[in-house]
């Protein structure tokens, strides 16, 4: 980078005349306050455009990297800049610049950069990682720390300052990505969000296609078809609900619960299963497949199992078409681009030798170890989540991975609490939001939340503090030593007005979780307490308040303006998957 004397002006000369050698200006665009930028056309994962931005200067720029290819990424640099530096996250196998969620941390007034992880895709084609190894090192790490480092000196450079603080904010691939970068470029980030982490990304994907396996054949007996998932998701919620000590059709750990699916099985003479909103016997052991962890003959773990409580996902993600045998993309797209073996491998082939394969090379060296030692080291803090209604990356995989960071930390006299804290939200599926019959509390703007509930949305529409915004809490962790306890999640009444709230509830940090105290409003996080699962509470039935009644109220302040409906974002929720 070239020697500046103070701050540069928003111009293509100006910015290139600050990146090093290898490195060039894409674009570079001035958009004034309360302006809306325009997407540009191409960006397959990311192509909606953000509204009324506050004034930034935008760029883009190509970073030139082994192999003959290449990686960009997008930075807004907005006037009202708040000192600090935070990048967003990926989803899946996409590339593409994340301009969504960069607009969502300009808003707070962070200099905000994402990377196109070194191609152009949708988040399930895999088809750009077949027999290119540089490629696939870019997406699975390389993209990720150069562009932060270009990004951080083209930062400085702009403002005449160095950032004072540098912050990270992913769920699923990006929850990945978080934690890669700790676990490799430690000096990167002060403090990272990592939600929905899949990082063990050679078993999950594999993983993946056994699990639809398991419901394979379409013509097979033991086949479930996508019509009963919602009676087995009832029948959970029925069995599982009161475990929190209230009925209250939310289940606060699903994995606590002793689901019995046989409650399930038709009566005698029952002809039609479907039609009876009932299961046959083969169709019971499916069930109980499902909501089985993966372990080898060998008694070798593999993988974490689905939560009781994940079946309104399941159509989309247990199989790609509830109309053929095809399994998730994510499965054999990973098998076929990213192990090698093809676009004509046959997924029915799938056996322990591709699990091998995956595990030996690791394309991209994507996955991430429990060893977080030097990211404690230099004073890091990490802050995970995870929805218990997940049906994309199984919810018990943060706790797995957490507690064996833990095994990793503590024979070095490191309390993995110091520096990593996790919580597990019940009820919220794949990144965000919460099904009908749920209703939970979900909303804590997580990464890609906020365009859930409108396309200038920040932060949380009238509870913008650090009990109640985890990006906010990040910040008083890393700035003040303030340690969260637990999340405060919000259940909007209409999630795009977000003007009235239906609940509140604490999300506590594993391996606590919230427990009614007995008394007081349901959907007032005061009522709640967060304890240990073996601190049982009586079992209450309270009905649930409609929106009308008292527990829900009407916020003011500026952050409160009527907010257009967003429209169905091609691969939003999709691109905060994975």
């Amino acid at each position: 980078m070239l020697g500046v004397s103070g701050p540069l002006n928003c111009s293509h000369a100006a910015i290139q005349s600050v990146l090093p050698q290898g490195t060039s200006v894409d674009f570079v665009q001035n958009v004034p306050s309360t302006s809306y930028f325009e997407v540009p056309p191409g960006n397959i994962p990311y192509p909606t455009s953000p509204k009324n931005l506050s004034s930034v200067c935008v760029v883009s720029v190509r970073v030139q990297a082994p192999a003959n290819t290449s990686y960009g990424f997008g930075l807004f640099l907005p006037n009202d800049w708040n000192g600090r530096f935070l990048a967003v996250g990926n989803g899946g196998f996409a590339g593409g610049i994340n301009w969504l969620d960069m607009s969502v941390g300009t808003r707070y007034g962070f200099a905000t950069m994402s990377t196109d992880t070194g191609h152009n895709s949708s988040t399930t084609d895999g088809k750009w990682a077949y027999l290119q190894p540089e490629l696939v090192n870019n997406w699975g790490h390389r993209a990720m720390h150069g562009s932060v480092v270009a990004a951080k000196q083209l930062t400085e450079a702009y403002y005449a300052k160095k950032p004072a603080y540098s912050y990270f904010h992913g769920c699923s691939t990006g929850g990945r990505q978080g934690l890669k970068e700790a676990e490799t470029f430690p000096e990167d980030f002060d403090g990272i969000i990592s939600g929905a982490p899949s990082w063990w990304i050679k078993h999950l994907q594999v993983w993946t296609t056994r699990l639809a396996l398991n419901n394979l054949p379409r013509t097979a007996e033991h086949h479930i078809p996508p019509d009963l998932f919602s009676a087995i998701g009832a029948e959970v919620l029925k069995q599982c609900d009161a475990q929190d000590g209230l009925v209250d059709s939310i289940i606060s750990n699903p994995y606590e619960c002793n689901f019995r699916p046989e409650a399930l099985l038709c009566p005698a003479n029952v002809t039609n299963s479907t039609a009876a909103r009932c299961l046959t016997g083969p169709q019971i052991g499916t069930v109980k497949k499902i909501y089985s962890s993966w372990t080898l003959s060998n008694q070798t773990f593999i993988h974490p199992h689905l939560a009781p409580g994940s079946e309104p996902g399941w159509p989309v993600w247990l199989l790609n078409s509830t109309v053929s045998d095809n399994p998730s993309q994510f499965g054999t797209e990973y098998v076929k681009y990213f192990l090698g073996l093809g676009p004509d491998w046959d997924f029915r082939t799938l056996n322990d030798g591709i699990l091998a394969l995956a595990q030996q090379f690791d394309p991209g060296n994507a996955s991430v170890s429990p060893d977080l030692s030097k990211f404690h080291d230099k004073g890091g803090k990490i802050i995970g989540y995870h929805g218990l209604s997940d049906s994309l990356i199984p919810a018990a995989s943060s706790p797995y991975y957490y507690n064996l960071v833990d095994q990793s930390m503590k024979p070095k006299g490191i309390e993995v609490e110091d520096f990593y804290r996790i919580f597990m939200v019940p009820g919220m599926g794949h990144c965000g939001g919460s099904h009908v019959s749920f209703n939970a509390s979900w909303y804590f703007a997580g990464s890609s939340q906020a365009p859930l509930l409108g396309l200038d949305v920040h932060s949380v529409p009238g509870f913008s503090d650090a009990k109640h915004d985890v990006l906010l809490m990040l910040q008083a962790w890393v700035e003040n030593g303030t340690a969260p306890e637990n999340i405060i999640a919000t259940k909007y009444t209409n999630e795009t007005e977000h003007k009235t709230v239906l609940r509140q509830r604490p999300v506590c940090m594993y391996p606590k979780e919230a427990k009614y105290k007995g008394t007081g409003d349901i959907d007032q996080p005061d009522s709640w307490e967060c304890k240990l699962p073996s601190e049982a509470a009586p079992v209450q039935k309270i009905p649930t308040p409609s929106p009308t009644g008292a527990a829900s109220h009407i916020l003011s302040g500026p952050n409160l303006m009527l907010v257009m409906l967003i429209a169905v974002v091609s691969g939003l929720c999709v691109a905060a998957s994975l």
